[in-house]
């Protein structure tokens, strides 16, 4: 390492193990986690608390797309299993997304393990809020084992969800890119409880709030399987929008929510159109693609691909600034996708992901999206200063 160079960030999970001040030798733990809940030497952190806590989890508990990240597309359940030691493994993405008191029975603490990235719509953190809710009147300790947020812990984007867009992909009002990590979410979720859970976040140690991802010395791991380098995890506050509408952001492709496109998108026309907004900390270029699966699976899509260059770039902003293109050359083509959606099956996906129900009536209207930016000013100053009691570093 180079004199002065920043040192390498140690998660909650290797402090934990390293028992600075956390002893659970003897209890018996639940076990929430997911493919990128990995230790050093790459190594998953429940191969690592065997190691060092033999026969202490007795309990596996999985969030969506599964326990080992292996439900590809969108909006797949999984089934509850056992894994090879022939310990339960609950699905919190199935029959429920919450665990029962039957699930939780015998349990002294449940370990919290995942990558959240930094987004209101990812459901990692929703997961973690219905544990905390059913923890609560138990008396069960919940113990996250907090990670670095990806897109850094400074910038934030977006008006705080409205109680109208109440959702699996939005219980509490948080702005779309939230600045946040999830042991911090954990507390500022935890206060909000009316039986709030006995919780104990493990910090990381040496990160600071300025870092991205890069910056850690961390190596990524997918949390998720279409989000499978740190490029697409800070497009996605933006690119997730176009889960409610007709067009691909991507699955199915290598480069999922770096690709944005349809069958009737003029990729010439809205890279020349996005070129007089002069969005800050973007590159893109037009592209042609074919995805294998979801949207306009088998067919070729022409879009954009999007590219960001350093920390001006403001992912929201640019997905919401596409949006008022594409509804600005296409407005015949584009559609809303209808219900269900995340297990919501009346009100329109887009407002859900979005947060409130008025800003797609308002861009397709004409109104540009740097003035909803401009909006966004007052509920982001309020956030932070509801979130400052909570939070972790620097």
């Amino acid at each position: 390492m180079k004199r002065g160079a920043a040192k390498p960030t140690r998660t909650g999970l290797e402090r934990f193990l390293a028992r600075e001040g956390f002893s659970y030798k003897k209890a018996r733990l639940g076990l929430l986690a997911g493919p990128a809940s990995i230790g050093p030497g790459y190594c998953h952190a429940l191969d690592l608390l065997d190691a060092a806590l033999p026969g202490a989890v007795v309990a596996l508990f999985g969030p969506q797309h599964g326990w080992a990240g292996e439900k590809q597309d969108n909006m797949v359940e999984s089934p509850h299993g056992r894994d090879r030691q022939g310990r339960p493994i609950h699905s919190l993405y199935g029959e429920t997304r919450r665990p029962t008191p039957a699930m939780l029975a015998g349990l002294d603490a449940l370990l919290v393990d995942m990558t959240d990235v930094g987004t209101r719509v990812y459901t990692f953190a929703h997961t973690l809020s219905h544990c905390l809710e059913e923890a609560g009147p138990l008396g069960l300790e919940v113990i996250v084992l907090d990670r670095p947020n990806p897109l850094g812990g400074q910038d934030m984007e977006g008006h705080l969800l409205s109680g109208d867009c109440l959702s699996f992909v939005g219980l509490h009002p948080l702005p779309m890119r939230h600045g946040l990590t999830l042991g911090e979410l954990a507390r500022f979720i935890n206060r909000r409880l009316p039986r709030p859970a006995p919780l104990t976040v493990v910090p990381c140690e040496n990160w600071r709030r300025s870092q991205y991802f890069p910056e850690t010395g961390l190596p990524w791991v997918s949390p998720s399987p279409n989000l499978p380098t740190f490029e697409s995890a800070w497009v996605y506050p933006g690119q997730v929008i176009w889960e409610g509408l007709n067009v691909s952001e991507g699955r199915g492709t290598t480069r999922p929510f770096n690709l944005v496109g349809a069958p009737f998108i003029n990729s010439r026309a809205l890279a020349a159109r996005l070129g007089q907004l002069a969005l800050p900390g973007l590159a893109y270029r037009p592209v042609s693609f074919q995805p294998t699966f979801n949207k306009w699976a088998g067919e070729i899509c022409q879009g954009l691909e999007l590219f960001p260059l350093d920390k001006s770039f403001r992912p929201y902003l640019t997905g919401l600034s596409l949006l008022q293109l594409l509804l600005e050359l296409h407005p015949e083509s584009l559609k809303l996708k209808e219900p269900p959606y995340e297990y919501e099956y009346r009100r329109r996906p887009l407002d859900l992901i979005l947060g409130r129900s008025d800003v797609y009536d308002r861009l397709a209207a004409g109104l540009p999206a740097a003035d909803l930016a401009r909006e966004w000013g007052p509920d982001l100053a309020a956030f932070q200063s509801e979130v400052f009691q909570f939070l972790l570093y620097d």
